[in-house]
């Protein structure tokens, strides 16, 4: 009867890689990079032996074959008597001993050379011959190469081997040595792989473990060499980083919501009550209703904000990217709020080019711009003068390439922020000290910041003595993003806030 398929699968793996595949990821890596250096190494050192003494019976070969062309025209010139007579002289001059000559005549009687026969294994002159003479008592090999003369004779003409041979064993011995290191070599080096591979495995499993119970503290050692080791501890460390920042910011937009909205809510509901309980008419029961709607309005209008915040941050709203001219948008934003400058008897300068050719959405970039404008009103005393104004100027020093740039500004005379108050102004809920009593949500000027960033941009925010100094820097072409590419295309589907 055939077993479940889980008891199947339980059992262990038997099969002939069975073995390995149970061992440790660290193990594995190791022992393939030992053995991938262990074959390498046996390779080079092959080609290195085999290259050496091909060379050497390459050298031999053209040597014999020079000599024998020599003789050649020895044999042309002078014919027989002097054929034999520059064999015996190069025998004489012959300080290595380790020339071989023979001529024979057409019955084989020798008539030149250091050879008491012509050999019987050489019976071609079309090929190599390797010998084993014997001279003087010594036996010795010999590469030989026998070639054929007018009228029948015969010439033999090679070179002794021996030193070649003894090279031979020489080099082996050699290369076995070298191989029997670099194994040796080969078996740290996986070692030190392993180690250093589960060192940074241990290190990733220690941290991970942390931070899944809670403890996002927790980071990656470095060895501050700044080697890849390092490069990703860094890296793994940076993530960490922006999810713990992530966390703190949900923390603190849930603790904002949960203080904010407690207030407008615990008030409209005081209000209903108060009305359900006391009203003495229908007008006043209207008018308790009405507060409490409006109460419950600005509740709603909070929502939406983190909600069009939350877009802006996914990127929703790119696909409405197109180019269009920056000024008249501007414009228009300045007509409409210097009517309520007025009011506050505010001045309101614009300083604008004639043109300013902009990538982006048209919608958003109002509402940076109303955004700074209401800000500034608010928060500027009568009298006072508001400054907005936009210019062009050429890209950040290393950005390569260095894209043109606008850099938008909204300049206020109003009360300010400390520098603690500025580096944290663009956080949700956020609201300065000064301007606790004054009506808002703390949304506007993350909103703008989520509107820079979805254009590639950065916001500034300075201290201007007196007031405060915002300026948006916003690339004027679009970066080389596909989608942005592809959206180009896309009819303008932004509305305006």
């Amino acid at each position: 009867m055939r077993k479940p398929f889980a008891d199947r699968r339980s059992r262990p793996n038997t099969g002939p890689l069975g073995w390995w595949r149970q061992r440790s990821s660290s193990l594995r890596f190791s022992l393939a990079y030992g053995v991938i250096f262990v074959l390498s190494s046996v390779l080079f050192l092959s080609f290195v032996w085999w290259g050496t003494l091909g060379m050497m019976e390459r050298q031999i070969q053209q040597a014999v074959t020079a000599d024998a062309g020599s003789l050649s025209d020895e044999w042309v010139s002078g014919g027989l008597p002097v054929l034999a007579r520059t064999i015996e002289e190069r025998l004489e001059q012959n300080v290595d001993d380790d020339a071989i000559y023979l001529l024979v005549d057409p019955a084989g009687h020798v008539l030149a050379g250091n050879l008491a026969a012509w050999p019987r294994t050489v019976a071609r002159t079309d090929r190599w011959y390797e010998l084993q003479i014997s001279r003087s008592g010594v036996r010795g090999i010999v590469i030989s190469h026998g070639f054929a003369l007018p009228e029948n004779f015969r010439l033999l003409v090679g070179r002794d081997v021996r030193g070649r041979n003894i090279l031979r064993r020489l080099l082996t011995d050699t290369m076995l040595w070298a191989w029997v290191m670099l194994t040796i070599l080969a078996i740290g080096g996986t070692v030190l792989v392993r180690s250093l591979f589960r060192r940074i495995i241990n290190s990733i499993t220690r941290t991970t473990a942390a931070i899944a119970t809670g403890d996002l503290s927790q980071r990656m050692a470095m060895t501050g060499n700044g080697r890849e080791l390092d490069q990703v501890a860094s890296t793994i460390n940076e993530m960490l980083d922006r999810i713990s920042r992530l966390m703190d910011g949900v923390r603190q937009v849930s603790n904002s919501i949960a203080h904010d909205l407690r207030t407008p809510i615990a008030r409209a509901r005081t209000l209903l009550e108060d009305a359900s309980l006391h009203a003495r008419s229908e007008d006043e029961l209207r008018a308790a209703i009405d507060r409490a709607v409006g109460n419950l309005d600005n509740i709603t209008a909070v929502f939406e904000a983190l909600l069009r915040i939350a877009q802006i941050e996914a990127g929703a709203r790119r696909a409405a990217f197109t180019r269009f001219d920056l000024v008249p948008r501007l414009r228009d934003i300045a007509d409409l709020y210097e009517a309520l400058a007025e009011e506050k008897s505010l001045c309101l300068h614009v300083d604008l080019p004639d043109a300013l050719a902009f990538y982006g959405d048209e919608a958003l970039i109002q509402q940076a711009a109303a955004n700074l404008l209401d800000n500034a009103i608010k928060f500027s005393p009568p009298g006072g003068s508001i400054r907005l104004t936009a210019r062009e100027q050429p890209g950040r020093a290393g950005q390569m390439p260095r894209r043109p740039q606008v850099m938008l500004s909204v300049r206020d005379e109003g009360i300010g922020m400390t520098p603690e108050e500025l580096a944290r102004a663009t956080e949700r809920f956020y609201r300065a000290n000064t301007a606790r009593d004054t009506p808002g949500s703390g949304l506007g000027l993350s909103m703008v910041q989520a509107i820079v960033t979805l254009h590639g941009g950065e916001m500034h925010l300075l201290a201007a003595s007196p007031g405060t100094d915002a300026q948006l820097i916003l690339p004027l072409v679009p970066p080389p993003a596909p989608a942005v590419t592809q959206a180009s295309s896309l009819p303008h589907i932004g509305e305006r806030s």
